[in-house]
């Protein structure tokens, strides 16, 4: 499949290439502009021989999950910009596909295999769901090296090259961290905006609980004891249930919220993405919620936290947007999971490839960006 994907498409002379499977799949015209693109790219770069699959190292497939959101969109683009390095690099060739389901995924990883060619030398996957271990037993059973990304699958992940994740736990700590700092206290009343019912999330919430009673450390540190909470302090934490990571779901739920004018004393707000904290700033920035609501709200000078590294997050921490809103807040915090981890991911295997030493559990470790320090973190669309 990856030969034709790279005669068709590349035309003999694309650094990099990304095939939308599924529903996602571009229109002609869309492929057209795509071909000659990346044709200029190949020429200017001098790699026509990375691009006919004939490099000597051989060949690197990427398989990601859809481009639905704004993480996983940013996912293929970082993963495109790595693969297009190592095509001008000219000793790998590389080639990333996006799919919109498991089965589809499923599919590719059998198509690939099945044609036993002996360029294939690894493959990176984001998993699009934990049934895609079939797939990936399969890569292990054929005996070509993988390494997983981001939605790691336990039942296979010690066969991985590596495995590559952000620290979701990290990600609950930071954010349990920074309301601690700003004030937080023992059996304060707490609001968790959840993404989704994975695993994901479990591990975000468990940080940021686990943070709380002094199990897990945030920078190298834990919090203080006579700051701890206990069991029945936890009770004062109220869960979302799922926003499917949707700024949509969280801008209506939030709205809904305070629909109770008793709800207006929540001072700390902890949302487990970007999307889910930009759905509440445009709440409160919107009509959605009776005003003398949103006044007593924002009098109690509310901390919301997100994570993730959109720039839509990070204009608003800098003050480029929502302003006057912002000002009245307590504070805006964001952890970073940056989409960009694909890279590492790739590398990893690049440096598989060459013999080198690679890490088997890559956590990249996260940091809260405020204000004081958004200016040093790049953020993503």
């Amino acid at each position: 499949m990856y030969k034709k994907a790279l005669s068709l498409l590349l035309a003999g002379a694309m650094a990099s290439t990304l095939l939308a499977c599924g529903s996602g799949a571009k229109s002609n015209s869309e492929t057209t502009k795509t071909e000659a693109a990346g044709t200029e790219k190949a020429e200017a770069a001098g790699t026509e021989k990375a691009a006919e699959g004939e490099a000597e190292g051989g060949h690197i497939v990427i398989l990601t999950a859809p481009e639905d959101h704004g993480w996983t969109g940013a996912v293929a683009t970082f993963a495109k910009e790595k693969a297009e390095e190592i095509n001008k690099e000219g000793k790998y060739t590389a080639e990333v596909i996006t799919c919109d389901d498991a089965s589809y995924q499923i599919h590719q990883i059998e198509d690939m295999i099945s044609k036993g060619d002996k360029s294939l030398k690894g493959i990176v996957i984001q998993p699009i769901d934990d049934t895609v271990q079939s797939g990936i037993q399969q890569i292990i059973d054929a005996g070509i090296p993988y390494v997983a990304f981001d939605r790691i699958i336990d039942g296979v992940s010690d066969k991985a090259v590596s495995n590559v994740k952000g620290d979701n736990e990290g990600i609950g700590a930071g954010s349990a961290a920074y309301f601690v700092e700003n004030g937080l206290k023992p059996g304060d009343k707490v609001y968790v905006y959840e993404g989704d019912t994975s695993s994901v999330t479990s591990l975000r919430n468990k940080g940021f609980t686990d943070y709380l009673t002094g199990e897990a450390e945030y920078d190298g540190k834990k919090i203080a004891d006579d700051k701890k909470w206990t069991e029945d302090d936890l009770k004062k934490v109220t869960y979302s249930g799922a926003m499917n990571w949707s700024r949509s779901d969280t801008k209506t739920a939030f709205e809904s919220l305070l629909g109770e004018k008793s709800n207006a004393d929540y001072k700390w707000i902890y949302a487990e993405d970007d999307e889910l904290a930009m759905g509440i700033i445009e709440a409160l920035n919107g009509g959605g919620i009776d005003e003398s609501v949103k006044e007593q709200f924002l009098s109690n000078k509310p901390f919301i936290t997100g994570c993730g590294g959109l720039e839509d997050m990070y204009s608003a921490i800098r003050g480029d947007s929502y302003q006057d809103l912002v000002s009245k807040m307590g504070g805006l915090m964001s952890v970073t999971y940056s989409p960009s981890m694909i890279q590492t991911a790739i590398q990893d295997m690049v440096d598989h490839l060459e013999g080198k030493e690679v890490t088997k559990d890559h956590v990249i470790e996260c940091v809260n960006v405020t204000k004081e320090n958004v200016k040093d973190f790049k953020s993503f669309n």
